[in-house]
């Protein structure tokens, strides 16, 4: 079963970067451009990780999160959140929220992929879990 990721982020430069980053993965990614379209999506699609801009019009990652973690269905998903301000306030604010992780934009695929990675279990695609048997 694939690993489903949700990406919230106003930028549709950054849900493409992120989509584009999981794509050799087995992975299903799917996109929200705001905080009440997010929870939305992750209401219906349960994924397994939420990747979340902080700055956002309509809803901002602040209060989708607060949201997120307040929904007893939703609040044990994993979030990582994007930000571009790097500032200590926003780091102990973000993280007093229960995130797993922040990366700092602009941030190359590689980084996101592992920090994704070391909070879900990534597999390139064609790869299963099946194990092979043995005839002797």
């Amino acid at each position: 079963m694939p690993i489903k990721i949700l990406t919230v982020d106003d930028s549709k430069t950054i849900r493409l970067i992120v989509g584009k980053a999981f794509r050799s993965f087995d992975c299903e990614v799917f996109e929200a451009s705001n905080g009440v379209e997010g929870l939305a999506v992750a209401a219906k699609e349960r994924p397994n990780i939420i990747i979340l801009d902080l700055t956002m019009p309509v809803m901002d990652g602040f209060e989708t999160l607060t949201k997120l973690k307040s929904d007893p269905d939703l609040k044990s998903i994993p979030v990582v959140m994007l930000t571009a301000e790097s500032g200590r306030e926003n780091v102990l604010r973000i993280a007093k929220q229960g995130v797993r992780d922040y990366l700092v934009k602009p941030f190359k695929e590689e980084l996101i992929i592992e920090r994704v990675g070391r909070i879900v279990d990534l597999k390139p695609k064609g790869v299963t879990n099946a194990k092979a048997k043995r005839f002797d």
